[in-house]
């Protein structure tokens, strides 16, 4: 299956050759058709799985006919709302990729920045509105925007939406919308309160579901490390000192514990930054393009900061800290496990994060490979060290009993170098 046997038009083809891309993914080869047969459309699938050009090109594709048949003064026909100001800027590039020969303008808005930029694109007409709830809401009381004239609208990371608590705006955002219009509603996972989310806002809707949980903890090579809490950055300065690293996202579970890795890691030499909610937008997006540039290799961030991020062969993920939602671990390693490309991902798990460890385990249905052979143990170790009561092969023992893991006793010193990675 290619584009141009999906019936996408040629001005999208011409975008999509310039880019490379010339066979879709499983999720654009599904929802594609169904959304241009004008149907609304319940997607469930993971970051990495291209659900952005599958919503894009379709939407694209309507705004640029229907141009052809009418010129007067642009309306804002689609909008699409995302968690984060990152995912935002995300979306609205990869309408500007897709649509370059379409004349279809799009614009972005999100707070934390100053809004006359932001309001002066509105005056000069968008076709498409990429937005962050608050930010809308606040300019539609302003008066800079109107919704009664949407005829596509996307909820895209639904989960993470209401995660973050935007719930409630949402609800707000959906009161104002036509009920003539054609929704599109994405989430990597479909609880309960999901799915009744989702009623409220679709009609006779189809559904495709692709890249199942454990596709993506398949394709990357996982490796788990026991390391006492204190012995974490220890660890982690000598990965990245030891290894070959050629570009690390570092998970942190809180703001602050992002910007002590840094520290941390600049007083050992090793140039970072972090991003998170307390950065500016300026900061944040300097942060992340020196490192889509390579001009920064390693980059922090926390889970929220990170929706959005999309790096081509990035070598490794960095779980410094262990998610306590067992599916955030898939998305985080998933962002070195983009499309078709693999990667590594490695993690710490200290004495209070055995439990997420086995609900991560227990969803991927797999254990990860533990390596044993590091400088700097576990607590447990480190209990038996100071003791001098148990021998080396007890050790062990207690290893695996706790984490239910198979275990190596390669040396870690060349894990990365032990796979070859197939880039993008």
């Amino acid at each position: 299956m290619t584009f141009k046997e999906l019936e996408i038009i040629e001005p999208i083809l011409d975008a999509l050759r310039a880019e490379g891309y010339t066979t879709p993914t499983p999720i654009q080869e599904q929802s594609i058709p169904i959304l241009l047969q004008g149907k609304d459309l319940l997607g469930c699938a993971q970051t990495g799985t291209g659900k952005t050009a599958a919503f894009a090109i379709p939407i694209l594709q309507f705004l640029y006919l229907d141009r052809q048949k009418n010129h007067g003064p642009r309306k804002i026909k689609t909008l699409i709302i995302t968690p984060t100001r990152e995912l935002a800027i995300q979306i609205g590039e990869s309408f500007s990729t897709y649509g370059k020969f379409t004349e279809v303008r799009n614009t972005v808005i999100f707070g934390g920045v100053k809004q006359n930029p932001q309001t002066d694109a509105l005056r000069r007409g968008v076709d498409v509105l990429v937005a962050t709830p608050g930010r809308l809401l606040d300019l539609m009381d302003q008066g800079y925007i109107s919704l009664k004239d949407i005829e596509y609208f996307v909820l895209d990371e639904a989960d993470h939406m209401l995660d973050m608590g935007f719930i409630h705006d949402i609800k707000k955002i959906i009161a104002k919308l036509p009920t003539e219009r054609q929704s599109l509603f994405f989430s990597a996972t479909m609880p309960p309160d999901i799915v009744d989310l989702s009623r409220k806002i679709l009609g006779n809707f189809e559904k495709v579901t692709v890249k199942p949980e454990q596709t993506t903890a398949e394709k990357v090579e996982q490796a788990l490390y026991f390391v006492s809490k204190k012995n974490k950055p220890k660890l982690l300065v000598h990965l990245l000192k030891t290894e070959t690293v050629d570009s690390a996202l570092i998970f942190s579970r809180t703001k602050h514990g992002a910007d002590k890795i840094v520290k941390i890691l600049e007083k050992a030499g090793i140039p970072a930054s972090a991003i998170h909610g307390n950065k500016s937008q300026n900061a944040r997006q300097r942060a992340l393009g020196d490192f889509k540039n390579g001009d920064l290799n390693i980059l922090i961030a926390t889970d929220i900061a990170a929706r959005g991020i999309d790096i081509e062969e990035l070598s490794h993920v960095i779980n410094y800290d262990l998610p306590n939602i067992p599916e955030t671990y898939i998305h985080r390693i998933g962002r070195t496990g983009r499309a078709s490309a693999s990667g590594i991902a490695l993690s710490f798990c200290d004495m209070e994060e055995r439990a997420y460890l086995r609900d991560i385990q227990k969803l991927i249905d797999q254990k990860i490979t533990v390596i044993e052979n590091h400088p700097f143990p576990g607590d447990d170790e480190e209990e038996t060290t100071e003791s001098s009561q148990k021998p080396q092969s007890s050790r062990q023992k207690s290893h695996s009993s706790s984490a239910g893991n198979s275990r190596t006793s390669n040396n870690r010193g060349n894990y990365s170098r032990n796979y070859s990675r197939n880039k993008r």
